[in-house]
């Protein structure tokens, strides 16, 4: 269904070519060499999760190959999925293999595309599908070193508190799905589920299209919904299961905030000012890049960040960091998307 090499072609196109000089790579590794292990520790001091997986190995990639280990991530996650699904009732027509051959690489085309665009944003990535998947890279961080270059230079920040920050977080996912013995597993389910299920019947998606039109007619914008335009053509199973990997997200991503702040809060005294001027930054895109985010539901996950943070706060005022660590006890106790916009739904149900 995906042509990865297509994928590959177009993601290099559409990407910046930048590269970085030696001397900031050199500086970058150099930085980061010190600075992911003294993450670690602070990380794991902090939220008391403790990765499983060894220490810390902190890679300085560009963005093509970003690209690439992204491309390869994808391609080992999806290839086993899509393998399972049902094939189309249309193989055995004259002429299907040809019209396949099309479809291949257009979906290849626009995979690449996305991850041609992502990777002049990415700063930095913990690889959660290769992260237990290959010996050898359980440790593995990504920093996407011209991005953090150009970040800094544009905004004055200054280097080392920057990279401490970025790593603070990157770490604290780390810590998440290795220091939680069946977090990685229950994701990969949750990653399963949503794929498991049958494409697309040719009367739900003219069904979504409709949905499209009307909403289009009312003045309102169809992809607008947090979900992206795959939203259009869910059944009401495929958004139950969505709907619990965006809960998941939401805690992931906002422990992972607050525990940054936390972590840096007597070393980044600039955290604050970080954070504003790339949440500004975001909120001013516009063009390509805002439609590009509301398409794959990217502007949703901004928003993860903020209500997770906001559960993560709430849960502690409730009943202090041993009441919040309950989240990490088994998959049952995980907030779905409901219970992190109303905390106290999640404090009855599991507190």
């Amino acid at each position: 269904m995906i042509s990865w090499e297509a994928a590959r072609r177009v993601a290099a196109g559409v990407t910046s070519r930048r590269q970085l000089g030696a001397p900031d790579r050199a500086e970058l590794r150099d930085d980061f060499a010190e600075l992911v292990p003294l993450a670690e520790s602070l990380v794991t001091e902090q939220c008391g999760l403790r990765p499983a997986a060894g220490p810390a190995h902190a890679v300085v990639v560009d963005r093509s190959e970003w690209i690439a280990a992204n491309t390869h991530s994808f391609e080992r996650l999806l290839t086993p999925l899509l393998a399972r699904l049902p094939s189309s009732p249309a193989a055995g027509l004259p002429g299907y293999g040809a019209v396949a051959r099309v479809g291949k690489a257009v979906t290849g085309a626009e995979m690449g595309a996305l991850l041609g665009w992502m990777a002049g944003r990415v700063l930095g990535q913990y690889d959660v599908i290769l992260g237990a998947v290959e010996e050898g890279v359980s440790g593995d961080v990504l920093f996407v070193g011209p991005n953090i270059v150009d970040i800094e230079r544009r905004y004055g920040f200054p280097r080392r508190q920057f990279r401490l920050w970025i790593a603070l977080h990157e770490l604290t996912h780390r810590a998440q799905f290795t220091g939680v013995e069946w977090m990685r597993s229950h994701f990969m389910s949750l990653i399963e589920e949503a794929f498991g299920s049958s494409m697309p019947a040719a009367g739900q998606i003219l069904d979504g299209l409709r949905k499209a039109v009307q909403a289009t007619r009312s003045r309102r914008n169809p992809i607008d919904s947090g979900i992206g335009l795959l939203g259009l053509f869910m059944d009401d199973a495929q958004r139950e299961v969505f709907f619990r990997v965006q809960g998941l997200m939401s805690l992931l991503e906002g422990h992972g905030d607050v525990v940054m702040d936390r972590a840096g809060a007597d070393r980044i005294p600039l955290a604050g000012h970080f954070s504003r001027v790339l949440a500004d930054r975001r909120k001013s895109m516009s063009g390509v890049g805002k439609l590009v985010m509301q398409m794959v539901g990217l502007d949703a996950k901004m928003r993860q960040y903020a209500e997770g943070e906001r559960f993560v706060h709430e849960v502690e005022t409730r009943g202090g960091r041993e009441l919040f660590d309950r989240v990490w006890e088994r998959p049952e106790n995980l907030p779905d998307s409901s219970e992190i916009r109303e905390p106290d739904r999640w404090v009855a149900r599991v507190g």
